[in-house]
Formats: C-alpha cells, sequence, structure tokens
C-alpha cells in the first residue's frame, strides 16, 4: 500500500474518531443540562479521561498523529484529519473548554 493510501485511511480513521468524541461530548453535554445523569454521561467521562491520559502520556500529542507522521512531511495542522485547518490547529482548546462548562454543569446538577 502507497504512503498516500496510508495517509488517507489514517486521516479517515482519525475524522471518524473524531465525530465519535463529538457526539460522546454533545451527549454528555446534553445530559448535564437535562439532569440526566445516567451510566452514558459516566461512560464519556471515563472516555474523556482515557483520551486525557493518552494525550499527557504522549505530551499532547494523538496517536494517530504520530502514525500519520510515517506517511507525510506536512506541517499543516491538519495534515492527518478531515477538518479545516483553524479547528485542527484550536481542537483540544475548543474541546477543552466545552469539557470545562460540562463539568461545571454536572457538579452543579449533583449539589442542587
Amino acid at each position: 500500500m502507497e504512503s498516500s493510501t496510508k495517509l488517507i485511511l489514517v486521516k479517515l480513521v482519525h475524522t471518524l474518531i473524531w465525530l465519535f468524541f463529538n457526539f460522546v461530548i454533545f451527549y454528555m453535554f446534553y445530559a448535564a443540562v437535562a439532569n440526566k445523569l445516567d451510566a452514558w454521561l459516566w461512560l464519556g467521562y471515563g472516555l474523556i479521561c482515557l483520551e486525557g491520559i493518552t494525550l499527557l502520556i504522549l505530551k499532547s500529542v494523538c496517536p494517530l498523529t504520530i502514525l500519520a507522521h510515517n506517511y507525510s512531511t506536512s506541517t499543516n495542522d491538519n495534515f492527518d484529519i478531515y477538518l479545516p485547518n483553524r479547528l485542527a490547529k484550536n481542537n483540544k482548546l475548543i474541546y477543552t473548554c466545552i469539557l470545562i462548562v460540562i463539568i461545571f454543569i454536572t457538579v452543579y446538577q449533583l449539589i442542587k
């Protein structure tokens, strides 16, 4: 398999995982706002924690980004995922802010 085909495959998988985590985060937001503190919310927290631990271990670099570096010399922020460059560049900041809001809402729902 050619490097360009491998990069396309990595980008596709990375984008699908990104979409999955979008679903998880936005369900968590819905569940926190709706005071639906169910097992799915806590599973979402678990998945987010696993992702966070992975990023901490790898010094804030996604494992798929490391893999994609084997097939590309691009310096663009979106070389490894099918997202606009600006979103790829600010992805961690955006979703960390959303997650902080979700945490605050969840804590509020737990103590009210």
